[in-house]
């Protein structure tokens, strides 16, 4: 048998420069790295050695440049991800955020942090956590719960299976999530003589899983036997590439679609059976069609709290529900009717069952009525001093949109306000709604540019999150990646103010006004954005917002527009009631009467 004498780490920037996509392009396109003790001598010095057959990129931050990886995942609808390198101890840590983020998602992202010495010589080294009762933990059992796969690596030849097992985890459509591979830093630099034939080139495909016959009978007949039947349509349509086969499915059989965060711009805004968003940041639209309906046909979703309405939402007293899901746990989820399939498969499937089965005209008013609602909170404002909403900020973005637009969002007041505002054309919605992580926004951003260069990224991040997370703009720079940043500045954590004093609380600890200081921050976020090199201005307006949106095409760096806006005003169209515990005894009267409202809502929930 040929060999090739190696070091561990040499040997796995080989392998995965050879995985392959059915494009014949790599899987994993690349690695974002900060090197530190752990992985600087190892790792660092194979990524060096195999140059741009496996690119590297320096982040600023490791849970930032983590999102960026995550992003760019998503963005190619998982056919592609990326790696991400880390130094042991408070750089691995950092990543476990944006772990958590893709195993919510269901997105691929292969995690490398460096690890403590297998053989123990040194122990303890710098930055290493001692267990005191379990000699085998280290600072990666962090990694545990948020991986759908995790290995540590202590001697050279275990990449021999663990690799391929990482690679199968992360293409496989129920498995797919973040992959953890802890490398102890001594193993990294150990020398192996490793079987040729392992670094052959590999295709890696994406199977479509088909239908069993007796669950597709049983949602034919389900289908068939229902009246006002809805499609929720979720982040699993876009990951199948099923929008064509979900907007045919929908006209041929005459069926309203309501769309999650993940699903939104599966289909058109301006698709007649494009109801929306149901939930609480729900479209009225939808959340009529939901109330209604008798069948809630969820296609490729996990039905969260948002969409649901906390279950409050589907209030038809027959209503049953259907789950058409790759992954067995979520199609059996709330005693769900499952169908664990591919959803572009089951659709097709499902079509061929029902024939020429049509429903009832679903009410087109119910649309015409919305796009009247948020059109007139979209639109810009009069004449005057008054700080501009959120919503007409979406509103002036929405005017000076192109067919190329792409929005992304994390956190805060816009993933919510976006979601029911936001006329979003095909592939132009980019939101990671089931974290809602703070610091996702930027990084994000550059995430999605590296993955569709051609499209315009337009990232709407507020200033707590922007405080979190900002440096990957200066990535952004260095790599001569433009996108366009709105940065919407209410002096703090406005979204979380309102629901504070939604459910009785007094005005504590969210905008700066109410929190302990001695001076009032004012923070020139211009200043700060162009120190790393960004193109940034505050506009003073709506009218100059839409301006800049304009100046901001052909740069070939980022472009940071700060606008102030109102904290205390929300989209004041759409939505539904959420479930937030409140307390049951407190002194202040706000409180008792937030507290019989929650009640209220779950005595009527109840009865839905």
């Amino acid at each position: 048998m040929a060999t090739v004498r190696l070091t561990a780490a040499q040997a796995m920037v080989r392998w995965l420069a050879a995985q392959r996509t059915e494009d014949g392009g790599r899987f994993v396109e690349g690695v974002w790295a900060i090197f530190g003790h752990g992985n600087v001598a190892g790792i660092g010095e194979a990524l060096h050695g195999i140059g741009d057959a496996l690119p590297t990129w320096r982040g600023q931050n490791e849970q930032t440049m983590a999102h960026a990886a995550i992003a760019y995942a998503k963005t190619m609808r998982r056919r592609k991800a990326m790696a991400v390198t880390s130094s042991i101890g408070p750089g691995a840590t950092n990543m476990v955020t944006a772990a958590a983020l893709a195993h919510v998602n269901r997105l691929p992202v292969l995690f490398i942090p460096g690890d403590v010495f297998a053989n123990r010589a040194p122990d303890p080294v710098l930055q290493q956590v001692e267990d005191f009762g379990d000699g085998t933990v280290s600072a990666n059992d962090c990694f545990r719960p948020v991986s759908r796969y995790f290995d540590r690596i202590v001697r050279p030849e275990q990449l021999l299976s663990a690799l391929p097992r990482a690679l199968q985890v992360m293409t496989d459509p129920v498995a797919c999530g973040p992959v953890t591979l802890a490398f102890c830093q001594d193993v990294q630099a150990e020398a192996f003589d490793w079987p040729e034939r392992f670094f052959e080139p590999k295709v890696w495909r994406i199977r479509r899983p088909e239908p069993d016959a007796a669950e597709l009978a049983d949602v034919l007949a389900a289908l068939k036997a229902a009246e006002r039947p809805v499609l929720v349509s979720g982040g699993g349509v876009l990951y199948s590439g099923a929008e064509a086969t979900l907007a045919a499915f929908a006209a041929r059989h005459r069926i309203p679609v309501v769309e999650t965060q993940a699903g939104k711009a599966a289909l058109g805004w301006d698709d007649p059976l494009n109801f929306g968003s149901p939930g609480v940041t729900g479209s009225a639209a939808a959340n009529a069609i939901c109330a209604e309906a008798d069948l809630v046909v969820g296609v490729g979703t996990r039905f969260q709290d948002f969409t649901t309405g906390s279950w409050s939402l589907f209030r038809n007293p027959a209503r049953r529900l259907v789950s058409i899901n790759v992954a067995p746990f979520d199609a059996g989820k709330h005693g769900a009717i499952g169908l664990v399939a591919d959803a572009k498969v089951a659709l097709e499937r499902l079509s061929a069952g029902l024939g020429d089965h049509r429903f009832a005209e679903p009410d087109g008013s119910l649309r015409t009525r919305w796009f009247e609602a948020i059109a007139a909170v979209k639109a810009a404002p009069a004449a005057g001093n008054a700080l501009p909403t959120d919503a007409e900020v979406i509103g002036a973005v929405q005017r000076r949109a192109g067919p190329d637009t792409l929005v992304t969002c994390a956190a805060g007041t816009m993933p919510g306000a976006l979601q029911v505002l936001w006329n979003a054309v095909p592939n132009g919605y980019h939101m990671e709604y089931g974290y809602s992580c703070m610091g996702y926004e930027i990084a994000g951003a550059l995430g999605i540019a590296l993955a569709r260069p051609e499209v315009e990224v337009i990232c709407f991040v507020g200033d707590g999150s922007y405080m979190m997370a900002n440096s990957e703009l200066a990535t952004a720079v260095m790599l001569g990646v433009p996108f366009t940043v709105v940065l919407t500045d209410n002096r703090g954590y406005g979204c979380i103010s309102r629901l504070q004093l939604a459910t009785g609380g007094a005005p504590f600890n969210n905008l700066y006004e109410n929190c302990r200081v001695e001076t009032q921050p004012a923070i020139d976020f211009v200043a700060h954005a162009g120190s790393m090199g960004a193109h940034a201005v505050k506009a003073d307006g709506i009218a100059a917002l839409e301006a800049e949106i304009v100046a901001a095409r052909g740069r070939r760096v980022p472009t940071v527009i700060v606008i102030d806006t109102d904290p205390k005003t929300g989209t004041d169209v759409g939505g539904h009631w959420w479930d937030v515990a409140v307390p049951e005894v407190g002194t202040r009267p706000e409180l008792a009467a937030a507290r019989a409202r929650y009640e209220a809502a779950l005595a009527d929930r109840a009865d839905a």
